[in-house]
């Protein structure tokens, strides 16, 4: 009998310990990044603008493997490097037989889109636009369904290149490229 008493309490509390693995409260890095440069990724699309040379100024997008296809110089690294250090690197570029001193200017045009999972109304890929928070992405989906957990939810964020899941509350601010999970309630 005693045997069985101490299987079942091992059990029960592998079951409650393993109820509690889930949890992962958000990495310092996650709010870190967001007082950090913007760092371009893949999906965004930037707008060059090489002062008088007009054949040269146009949208550009930034593609799956982290390039910027532009005329004359080829495929520039764009991921992980902010607009100031994509300026330099296609300024450079143009330096090097095709004009003397290019002044050359770079702004996001549309960031790289968040997508909202889970307990929602219609889970999916959505516009980041600055300033978005949890609630108002969750707002954008659809609203939560009845059974969310409106308290917190899971986001995985691609920070210098390391994917991390964190829990946050409703109310911190998102990141284009965020994934939010919105999880079932427990009651």
């Amino acid at each position: 009998m005693k045997t069985w008493a101490s299987i079942l309490s091992a059990l029960a509390l592998a079951t409650a310990l393993g109820g509690c693995s889930g949890y992962r409260p958000a990495p310092e890095a996650f709010h870190a990044a967001l007082n950090q440069p913007y760092r371009l990724g893949a999906g965004d699309r930037v707008r060059v603008t090489v002062f008088e040379q007009e054949s040269l100024t146009n949208t550009y997008n930034v593609d799956s493997a982290g390039y910027v296809a532009f005329p004359l110089v080829g495929s520039v690294p764009a991921r992980g490097r902010t607009v100031q250090q994509l300026e330099g690197d296609i300024a450079a570029r143009l330096r090097e037989g095709y004009l003397r001193d290019p002044d050359v200017s770079v702004e996001v045009d549309q960031y790289r889109p968040i997508f909202v999972m889970g307990e929602v109304g219609a889970a999916g890929q959505y516009s980041y636009v600055p300033g978005l928070t949890v609630q108002k992405a969750v707002a954008m989906a659809g609203g939560f369904t009845p059974r969310a957990n409106q308290n917190s939810v899971d986001i995985t964020r691609d920070i210098n290149g390391k994917v991390m899941t964190g829990r946050v509350v409703t109310s911190d601010p998102l990141m284009p490229g965020d994934t939010i999970y919105v999880r079932e309630r427990l009651f």
